[in-house]
C-alpha cells in the first residue's frame, strides 16, 4: 500500500482534483472532530513519516490524513484554533452574515456585527497565514484595524444615506454585504503582503 501523508490524495494538477483536495479539508462536517481524534490523526501521520509499520488501512490513512490537514498548520504543524480552521468557516460566517442580515437596523447592532465579523475573519486569516513570512503585531493590527474601519465606515454610512431617502428594505439588508466586500477588499491584501 503506497501512503504518502505529505502529498495530496488528488492530482494538484486538474482542476477536478483541486477541487475534491479543499472540498475534503474544508468540509464543514469534520470542523467538530474532537481534538483526541485530531491528536491521533498527526500521530498516525508521524508515523507514516517515520517509516513505521501502519495499523491502519488506506481508507483511514486517507481519513486520518484529511483531519490533519484540516486542523494542523500546514508550515508550523501546531492545531490551529478551532474557529481560525476552514472547515468551520462555512459555520462561523453563515452565523455571522445571518446576523448582519437580521439586525441591520439598529446602528448599535450593525457596528457590533460587523465588527464581530472583521474579528472573525481576521482570526481566519491569522490562523491561515504563511507562517513563513514574519508578519508583525503592527502589520496585524494594522489589516485588522483598517478592516473593521472600513466595514464600520460603510456599512454605517450606506445605513444613514438611506435612513434619509425611502429605499427598499432589500436594499437596506444588503448594505452588510457591501461592508462584508469592502472590508475583505481591504483585509487580505494586507494580510497577504508579505
Amino acid at each position: 500500500m503506497e501512503f504518502n501523508p505529505d502529498r495530496p490524495r488528488f492530482d494538484q494538477s486538474t482542476f477536478y482534483g483541486r477541487l475534491r483536495h479543499f472540498a475534503g479539508i474544508t468540509d464543514p462536517f469534520i470542523a467538530f472532530t474532537p481534538t483526541p481524534h485530531l491528536l491521533k490523526a498527526k500521530a498516525l501521520m508521524d508515523k507514516c513519516r517515520s517509516g513505521e509499520e501502519l495499523p491502519a488501512t488506506l481508507p483511514e490513512l486517507h481519513r486520518a490524513q484529511r483531519l490533519f490537514q484540516s486542523a494542523f498548520h500546514p508550515d508550523t504543524g501546531e492545531l490551529q484554533n478551532f474557529a481560525g480552521r476552514m472547515c468551520f468557516n462555512v459555520w462561523g460566517g453563515t452565523m455571522l452574515c445571518g446576523a448582519m442580515m437580521i439586525w441591520y437596523k439598529s446602528t448599535p447592532a450593525v457596528i457590533f456585527w460587523q465588527w464581530a465579523n472583521q474579528s472573525f475573519n481576521a482570526l481566519v486569516n491569522y490562523t491561515n497565514r504563511n507562517a513563513k513570512s514574519a508578519m508583525t503585531t503592527q502589520d496585524l493590527l494594522v489589516a485588522y484595524t483598517s478592516a473593521v474601519s472600513g466595514a464600520l465606515g460603510l456599512a454605517v454610512g450606506l445605513k444613514q444615506y438611506f435612513a434619509k431617502r425611502e429605499v427598499s428594505s432589500l436594499a437596506q439588508k444588503l448594505v452588510p454585504l457591501a461592508a462584508v466586500a469592502v472590508a475583505n477588499a481591504i483585509n487580505i491584501p494586507l494580510m497577504r503582503q508579505k
